[in-house]
């Protein structure tokens, strides 16, 4: 099973570090989101200079994305302990997911093989994705360049609110 723009994207639920920034674990779920839009930020790895720039800017954003009854969850395979570490580090005001086994990562298809050092390695495809309020995928982004690209998904956001 896959995804596809303009369809439902299908119910998923995955353990993450809370938005509270308390250290503490929820759960999160599609469902639970309902009513709202959602962006599913996927990223390499915790504490690397894109990925923290890249999470620097959404939650330096995300005052904008809330006003735009906008939900943001970034997703990679680190643990829910460097999650947390990483949530309380750059002060992230919104859930992280760990996905160590790969589920999300396989059902938005992100996984792709890197180059690093002159050796083939499976990793994060730095990707975005951006769910209406009824749980409908309404835009994609791969091979995302981070500088600018918060921008672009909030303008999105916008332009989803004004359809």
């Amino acid at each position: 099973m896959s995804i596809a723009l303009n369809q439902a994207v299908p119910e998923f639920s995955a353990a993450a570090s809370s938005a509270t920034l308390t250290g503490g674990e929820e759960e999160i779920s599609l469902s639970r989101l309902r009513g709202k839009n959602v962006v599913l930020y996927f990223y390499p790895k915790d504490n690397t200079p894109g990925c923290t720039t890249e999470s620097q800017d959404f939650r330096d954003a995300y005052a904008q994305f809330k006003q735009a009854n906008t939900e943001i969850i970034g997703i990679s395979r680190d643990s829910l302990k460097s999650h947390q570490s990483f949530q309380a580090q750059h002060n992230l005001p919104f859930s992280l997911i760990s996905d160590p086994q790969e589920k999300l990562c396989a059902l938005f298809e992100v996984i792709k093989l890197k180059n690093m050092y002159g050796k083939e390695v499976r990793g994060i495809e730095r990707s975005t994705f951006l769910l209406d309020a009824q749980g409908v995928l309404r835009q994609i982004w791969r091979g995302v360049k981070v500088p600018g690209h918060v921008t672009e998904v909030l303008d999105a956001v916008h332009t989803l609110a004004k359809a």
